[in-house]
């Protein structure tokens, strides 16, 4: 080759000293040029001309470019040039040419990927979705229903819960339907009562017990003796009062079992509603015999009519009401009237039994006048303490003598009687 060419560069190459900058690449022609050289021209990137002219290398992802090849490597030693990318989840991944890393260990972490956030779901979705949930329970629900009744236990409180033929179940007329009793005012119970307009106490044949009562247990087997005679002779009269009947039960003071609230005074007989139990003081009883046995005897046959007349208030419910006014009361003395007039009612209970019943109980002649003597000193003047709960003597043979006459308990209504009368 001639000396003139030997320091020619060959197409593609620089001579020393204009080396190509850091990021630029050798030029090469598109077309092929003459064999000879033309006119020389600057290939400095200054030029506007130049850059006018440039076409985009094939640096970036995406980007085609008329050349082929990888970009030349760089020099060693040379600075290294810019990196540039696209930017992605997990950091820039450089797209040219780079030195080897340094680390020697893996490239990546060994730490797993996040969790991928649990999905939102918009409130339109959250409530067609809980609307979807309750069509789908209630339908089940009206399927179970059905599903049940197919079986015959629609009311499983009035049928069978196994169904056992095809046959329709009997059903009871108004199952369930309740009766109220209607309240009955306490005056209206009193003064209002029915065993007012129910007739005369039933005769019935009966004598005085034929026991002497000189002892404890014999004084019980006198009153006893007594109890089917008055249970017969006022039976009849509840019942056309329309009041259930019930015999009551006869019990020495000493053997009692009633309630707290049913203690009498000591050595005096007394009605307990709680057991509906007649409680009799043998002791007096023992000791009226010893002195007078007449008159002992016709004592305990009055004292049994009394005390049986208070059951026959509790019966009929009148003692109740009684009691109930008298707690009601708002005075000592309006209380004490209260209990005049029931004590009262009761002696006259007594005289109607024993005047229906004077013949057998031989009531008549000298046991007559004894009874008509007792009556008229009984009374609240004899009591110790001076307690004015169960009237004047003058006012129970005020209400003892007519019904003792007439046998008839319409007479016995001492809850409408004027103050005057039960004192």
């Amino acid at each position: 080759m001639p000396d003139s060419e030997e320091g020619t560069p060959k197409p593609g190459h620089f001579l020393s000293g204009d080396e190509p900058g850091p990021g630029s690449r050798p030029l090469t022609l598109k077309t092929a040029q003459p064999a000879g050289l033309g006119r020389a021209r600057s290939t400095s990137f200054d030029e506007s001309s130049m850059r006018r002219k440039a076409r985009p290398l094939p640096t970036e992802p995406g980007t085609t470019s008329e050349y082929s090849g990888p970009p030349a490597a760089p020099l060693t030693g040379a600075p290294l040039p810019p990196l540039t990318g696209t930017r992605r989840v997990g950091g820039s991944r450089p797209s040219g040419w780079h030195k080897n890393p340094s680390r020697s260990g893996a490239q990546f972490t060994s730490e797993p990927p996040p969790a991928a956030p649990p999905r939102q779901y918009s409130r339109p979705v959250i409530v067609g979705l809980s609307i979807l949930v309750v069509l789908l329970l209630t339908g089940a629900t009206i399927g179970g229903f059905q599903l049940v009744n197919s079986y015959g236990v629609q009311r499983p409180l009035s049928q069978p819960s196994v169904k056992k033929s095809q046959a329709p179940l009997p059903i009871p007329p108004n199952p369930t339907v309740t009766v109220t009793a209607s309240v009955v005012p306490d005056l209206v119970r009193l003064r209002q009562n029915e065993i007012y307009a129910a007739g005369k106490v039933a005769s019935v044949s009966c004598k005085e017990p034929a026991i002497k009562p000189d002892s404890q247990s014999a004084i019980l087997r006198y009153y006893r003796a007594m109890l089917p005679c008055l249970n017969a002779a006022w039976a009849p009269v509840l019942k056309k009062a329309k009041y259930p009947f019930r015999s009551p039960k006869v019990v020495l003071q000493t053997n009692q079992t009633t309630a707290a609230s049913c203690t009498g005074e000591k050595n005096v007989a007394y009605y307990c509603p709680a057991d509906e139990s007649i409680n009799i003081s043998w002791k007096a009883d023992l000791k009226d015999y010893k002195d007078d046995p007449l008159s002992a005897r016709v004592w305990m046959i009055d004292t049994m009519a009394h005390e049986y007349g208070h059951h026959v208030q509790n019966l009929t419910e009148m003692l109740t009401a009684a009691g109930s006014r008298e707690g009601w009361a708002k005075t000592k003395a309006e209380e004490l009237e209260w209990s005049r007039r029931t004590e009262l009612q009761a002696g006259c209970f007594g005289a109607a039994f024993l005047g229906a019943n004077k013949k057998p109980l031989g009531l008549s002649g000298r046991k007559l006048e004894i009874w008509q003597w007792q009556t008229q000193h009984s009374g609240d003047e004899y009591n110790p303490k001076k307690i004015r709960d169960h009237g004047s003597r003058k006012n129970h043979w005020l209400w003892a003598e007519p019904a003792f006459k007439a046998a008839d308990p319409k007479l016995c209504n001492t809850f409408t009687a004027a103050p005057a009368k039960v004192s």
